[in-house]
């Protein structure tokens, strides 16, 4: 059994309300009718109900225990354009036109806690979600920046946490400075603890370990590291690590006077940047034959998480139950 189909048995009779703004995708409709017969969670689409209605007709799907909100006919919408319109320092016309769009519709669902998270992103861009969701719902107190991770289970791997890695961030953030990798490193921690239940071991990873190598991209790990320690004292944090120094015991032994409660067995890899992180994890999928779940997004007061516009149905019903166990933990 993965990580997923443990995550999917966790999620089981869940009452957590995961709403989708994409309705008008075939691949999101067929993946709610599943999301409610498995009893993951319970789905709300934003659309218009006739035409939900009549699309899931001509697919053979069913509609039953889902939930239609149509924005504009909805009782809620009036609330949402008072505040969005406070919100964004705008008038409420200009707000009712931004409001009706199902993207902003679902976002201030969960803001105003009738939906407990939002999966988007199978028909918008990543930076659409990111910046709505960034706009309506917010940051987590004291996080500067959203980021993402991808949970990397890895056949015939006998490290990490048994045979799975998170990878951070892999689809956000192009370059981030130390502060902001350091917010990485301290949210993807607190992430691992709450959804997954692991004792984090955050490794991160640079082209030195421990002062092998001089350059400015090691200072920007390095300065990272002490942030974070500052931050989050008590996540187990190091760094910088070479990857091969982050797990293999053998190797961070020969590399590292003080190997400590990290180096050689992490289980959480933050990359310094997406260059690095994109091209890891998309290696470890076609050289390892490894499942890559996600981008599952981080950071913000309410779990949301953003799609590949090529996700499958069955990405789709995972992320869903990722999310769905996530609600159930989720610290306000």
């Amino acid at each position: 059994m993965d990580i997923i189909q443990k995550i999917e048995a966790r999620a089981k009779n869940s009452d957590k309300r995961i709403i989708f703004p994409e309705s008008d995708d075939e691949r999101v409709l067929k993946a709610a009718e599943q999301i409610t017969r498995k009893k993951i969670a319970r789905v709300i689409l934003v659309g218009g109900e006739k035409r939900v209605r009549a699309r899931t007709r001509s697919l053979g799907i069913s509609l039953n225990g889902i939930e239609i909100a149509n924005p504009l006919s909805s009782e809620k919408f009036d609330r949402y354009v008072s505040v969005y319109a406070r919100k964004a320092e705008i008038t409420e016309n200009t707000a009712r036109l931004i409001v009706q769009k199902p993207l902003f519709f679902a976002a201030l669902a969960v803001a105003a806690g009738d939906a407990d998270s939002m999966i988007a992103g199978a028909v918008h861009t990543s930076g659409d979600v990111i910046a709505v969701t960034k706009n309506v719902i917010g940051l987590q107190k004291g996080i500067t920046v959203p980021s993402s991770f991808f949970l990397m289970n890895i056949p015939g791997y006998k490290g990490g946490e048994q045979g799975t890695l998170m990878y951070a961030d892999a689809s956000v953030n192009p370059n981030p400075g130390s502060e902001e990798l350091a917010d990485i490193a301290v949210v993807s921690g607190k992430t691992a603890e709450r959804l997954l239940g692991w004792k984090p071991r955050i490794a991160l990873l640079s082209f030195s370990t421990k002062g092998s190598a001089e350059h400015h991209d090691v200072c920007k790990v390095t300065d990272a590291l002490e942030i974070a320690r500052k931050k989050a004292p008590k996540l187990l944090i190091d760094g910088e690590l070479q990857a091969d120094s982050a797990l293999v015991m053998s190797v961070a032994r020969r590399k590292m006077k003080n190997v400590g409660k990290v180096a050689g067995k992490a289980n959480i890899l933050i990359f310094p940047d997406l260059d690095a992180g994109n091209i890891a994890y998309k290696l470890t999928q076609i050289l390892a034959g490894a499942k890559a779940y996600g981008p599952i997004l981080q950071g913000f007061a309410m779990p949301v998480s953003d799609l590949s516009r090529g996700a499958s149905v069955q990405d789709i019903i995972g992320v869903a139950a990722i999310l769905a166990v996530w609600s159930k933990r989720w610290m306000r």
